[in-house]
């Protein structure tokens, strides 16, 4: 596949700075784990959100809900509009974004009040998001500095997922508010600090109009497909919610792809619609999702319900699978120049299964150390793994204008997911209090890594390990 560089872009990776692209590689990785952090940061904070605020279980699960139905609504819109109008631009307006929201929820006196901030937050990660991966794609060549770049990038950013629920029980015990208020500093950092340290968008923004006919079935179908995913995990699948908005999005998305296939303008190129490395990728981040991404949810039950920790003791918990993701994300880095990033996203795969099988045979017993720990080392290293390798063998090869766009595509598949296995997870559950059930739930996170191994060893086979035929 031939790779297209922009010619202001090559100039601008030539003359630039080793130690120039690593801060600015430090910069987009911090941004990437603050999007994480917040994202799992706030599981263990719930009890006390819901005491503090006086909010019932149905309204306490949207201050999750609220961020990631916006999350996944505007990431197809915000990538394309990366690539539209540049991405550094878009990537300062949504970090000033989010630390607004973020400051307005930890300062809540009220319900309605957090659920907006909250839901502002989701827009502004939805608009950093894409714009994160395409200024990393940008700036590294295609080949071992992007690979290492991505791996750097990969190792900070999904650790943040594991260290949202350690600091999320240490900041709990503070106040709830802290979990909410430390994203405030690490915005400004980030948003100070971007025009210095990355890449002018200058002149070379995607000069194709942006559809807004595409834009708005993109959003609506990707709102209502989340949400009625959300109302079907906390309400049944049998709730009118779930049905109204569930057929509404049926109908949106039978609506965006038909505008998509005649559109003189589709929001996503043809071109990347029929990349099968773009698809491999997109499949690879649902089941990602669907798996060892689910194991959070999982584990954060077991630690509280099972095993009666406290948050800070629950949070603690998380500490080996996060050094053991980090791990996983630094060895990527490493191999997937020797073995092909589909070879090894097929060898991540097969270890998060393995990992969350051994969770699900020890699901029965109480002992942290003796039970959990060996299924958290096996499925952590997995974790990091598949996090980098993912990435690269979705977006490598395509065109700078087209980054952006693929970073959405690859994010929207990956959020979509996780709606989709929670509602699947709760289903599979029932009320969670016996160990039959999170074995139950720890059984179906392993098929679904086992899945994401078969479609990559598929395409290993037909393509070859770097996925280049």
């Amino acid at each position: 596949m031939t790779t297209y560089e922009n010619s202001d872009v090559a100039v601008s990776r030539d003359t630039s700075s080793a130690s120039a692209r690593t801060a600015g590689l430090l910069l987009l990785s911090l941004a990437q784990f603050l999007i994480a952090l917040d994202y799992s940061v706030i599981y263990v904070a719930l009890p006390s959100i819901g005491h503090s605020l006086k909010l019932g279980p149905d309204t306490l699960q949207w201050v999750v809900s609220a961020y990631a139905v916006l999350f996944a609504g505007f990431l197809l819109v915000s990538g394309r509009a990366g690539d539209r109008y540049g991405a550094r631009r878009i990537l300062i307006a949504a970090l000033v974004l989010f630390g607004l929201a973020a400051t307005a929820g930890g300062l809540a006196n009220s319900g309605g009040l957090l659920l907006t901030a909250r839901g502002a937050q989701g827009l502004g990660a939805a608009l950093m998001q894409p714009a994160i991966i395409a200024l990393i794609n940008r700036t590294f060549e295609a080949g071992p500095a992007r690979e290492k770049a991505l791996a750097v990038w990969g190792t900070i950013g999904a650790s943040g997922l594991a260290a949202g629920a350690l600091l999320g029980g240490v900041l709990t015990s503070a106040s709830w508010r802290w979990t909410m208020l430390v994203n405030l500093p690490v915005a400004v950092v980030c948003a100070v600090a971007a025009p210095r340290l990355l890449p002018s968008d200058g002149r070379r923004g995607d000069q194709r109009a942006l559809s807004t006919v595409g834009a708005v079935l993109a959003t609506t179908a990707s709102l209502a497909v989340v949400s009625a995913l959300t109302f079907a995990a906390v309400h049944g699948w049998t709730d009118g919610r779930t049905i109204g908005f569930g057929v509404g999005g049926v109908l949106l998305v039978a609506g965006f792809v038909w505008h998509e296939r005649t559109s003189a303008a589709p929001l996503i190129d043809r071109a990347l619609r029929s990349n099968a490395m773009l698809r491999l990728g997109a499949a690879s981040t649902a089941l990602y999702m669907a798996s060892v991404g689910a194991e959070f949810y999982v584990i954060t039950l077991i630690l509280q319900n099972r095993y009666g920790y406290s948050p800070l003791r629950a949070g603690l918990g998380f500490l080996p699978l996060a050094l053991c993701i980090v791990a996983g994300n630094m060895l990527a880095g490493r191999f997937i120049a020797r073995v092909g990033a589909v070879r090894l996203l097929t060898i991540a795969f097969v270890l998060d299964a393995a990992g969350l099988a051994i969770l699900a045979a020890s699901a029965g017993g109480t002992g942290y150390a003796t039970h959990m720990l060996p299924g958290i080392v096996v499925s952590g290293i997995g974790h990091g793994l598949t996090y980098t390798s993912m990435f690269v063998t979705g977006t490598g090869g395509l065109r700078d204008e087209d980054q952006g766009t693929a970073g959405a595509v690859l994010t929207t598949s990956q959020y979509m997911s996780a709606a989709a296995s929670l509602a699947i997870l709760v289903l599979v559950m029932g009320s969670p209090s016996a160990a039959g059930t999170y074995r139950n739930a720890f059984l179906t996170t392993a098929a679904f890594a086992a899945a994401g191994a078969l479609v990559a060893g598929a395409v290993t086979a037909v393509r070859g390990p770097r996925g280049a035929r």
